[in-house]
């Protein structure tokens, strides 16, 4: 079976076809959401306490849900029209950019408090045009990503490497950019389990202390292991429903009005004392 990145570059292979096949499969968004939240766990933040996280290739917004339902705000990139598409449909709660990170992104330096990344690094590494060179590609989006990093603050990438070599290349663009860090494996003796993590660090940790490259999981994934994922998505989910005006509400129309004006829509009704008010029937 050929991998994805072979087949086409990314704002391609995810026409609004395969946008749309790939957020409706419950199986992915399963998969997606177990991803991100190790992703986060990853990142090792303070708990209890919202942070300001960059997801990298955010797609339809399947991963921006998960960080929405840990408390975090977020900013999402992705090369891929049709995928930003549907997550501004969703109503999704973090901004959204049209970027193609291999060309680097333009933040502020320090803007963010950690960045993740579900299944996208791999795509840096292919060279779908000619002008598309992997490690000028990967070095711009390494060196720029730092910048907008905090100090301290960490990256992690899930992603699928084809082999070796490549694994070697991301990380030796990444240390040349300034990054610590390495490779965390989780399951590495299920072949159906395995998932690489990359887990990098942007300089020194608060008070100068030593970044320590967490662990990966180890052993097989169990049922009782894929139960409790499921069982936390599905209780962040509730926390999430109940938080969330309920539509039609005027909360809900107002709510969905902001986010218009936030992403630059400028024919945006002007709110006012009729609004979500119900109309009487006309004969």
């Amino acid at each position: 079976m050929s991998r994805p990145e072979h087949i086409a570059p990314p704002e391609l292979f995810y026409g609004e076809d395969e946008a749309k096949k790939y957020t409706r499969n419950t199986r992915i968004a399963a998969i997606q959401a177990e991803m991100t939240l190790r992703a986060v766990e990853l990142l090792s933040l303070p708990e209890d306490q919202p942070h300001f996280l960059l997801d990298i290739g955010c797609g339809s917004g399947l991963s921006g849900e998960i960080l929405d339902e840990e408390g975090h705000a977020w900013v999402g990139l992705d090369i891929a029209p049709s995928m930003l598409d549907i997550a501004v449909e969703k109503d999704v709660e973090g901004d959204l950019f049209l970027q193609d990170i291999g060309q680097g992104m333009a933040f502020r330096p320090g803007a963010f408090d950690g960045a993740i990344s579900i299944s996208v690094l791999q795509w840096l590494c292919n060279a779908d045009k000619t002008e598309n060179r992997p490690q000028y590609r990967l070095q711009r989006f390494f060196s720029t990503l730092f910048m907008a990093l905090q100090r301290g603050a960490r990256a992690v990438f899930q992603f699928y490497p084809e082999n070796d070599a490549q694994v070697e290349l991301i990380m030796g663009i990444a240390m040349k950019c300034g990054f610590t860090g390495g490779l965390v494996v989780d399951y590495p003796n299920s072949k159906k389990a395995r998932k690489f993590y990359l887990c990098l660090f942007a300089g020194q940790a608060a008070g100068g202390a030593r970044h320590e490259l967490p662990r990966g999981l180890d052993g097989e994934e169990n049922a009782a292991g894929v139960a409790y994922t499921q069982t936390r998505i599905q209780n962040a989910k509730r926390v999430k429903k109940s938080r969330k005006p309920a539509k039609n509400t005027v909360e809900w129309i107002l709510h969905k009005k902001e986010l218009a004006r936030k992403r630059g829509k400028e024919d945006v009704p002007l709110d006012s004392r009729y609004t979500g008010r119900k109309r009487k029937p006309r004969f």
